[in-house]
């Protein structure tokens, strides 16, 4: 019985300095901007045109950030079969310092935008995303203000 009460004694201290180192190793911080986002809603001003796009209704879109690449692919829930025929897709690698966050594209379904690093002012809070930045290119004669507001998708 003497040994019994001693060994519970000891495993309970044991167990208690294994919870404190647990407890005191640091975590790793995690890059908030990794993730699955959907995008809800987008507005481009370009001159004295501005168009926003409510990617809730007729499409939809969705953005696949990890820790050093993102891709984009988008369509319409029309099955391309209306005048509401809608896709867009690309890839390529990122840069971010603090809520810089700089997109170098790589692939696109519209090759003209191939080759060209966008740079965004992002906004992270909770699960939704704002990014906010000019679009340039100039071959094409975009030079325009992009605001995209994203919703992280949750894993099922």
């Amino acid at each position: 019985m003497k040994y019994g009460i001693s060994f519970v004694i000891i495993l309970f201290v044991l167990s208690s300095c294994e919870l404190k180192q647990n407890a005191e190793k640091p975590t790793l911080p995690v890059n908030p901007i990794i993730g699955t986002w959907e995008l809800i809603s987008g507005t481009t001003i370009q001159g004295k045109d501005t168009t926003v796009t409510d990617y809730t209704k007729n499409r939809k879109f969705i953005k696949i950030i990890n820790g050093s690449h993102f891709s984009f692919v988008g369509h319409d829930l029309s099955k391309g079969k209306d005048s509401v025929a809608f896709y867009t897709s690309g890839a390529g690698t990122y840069t971010r310092t603090d809520s810089t966050y700089t997109e170098h594209l790589q692939f696109c379904s519209d090759r003209a935008w191939e080759g060209n690093d966008f740079p965004f002012h992002v906004l992270i809070q909770n699960d939704s995303l704002t990014q906010t930045g000019i679009e340039k290119v100039e071959k094409i004669g975009v030079n325009r203000l992009n605001i995209e507001r994203y919703v992280r998708l949750k894993n099922d």
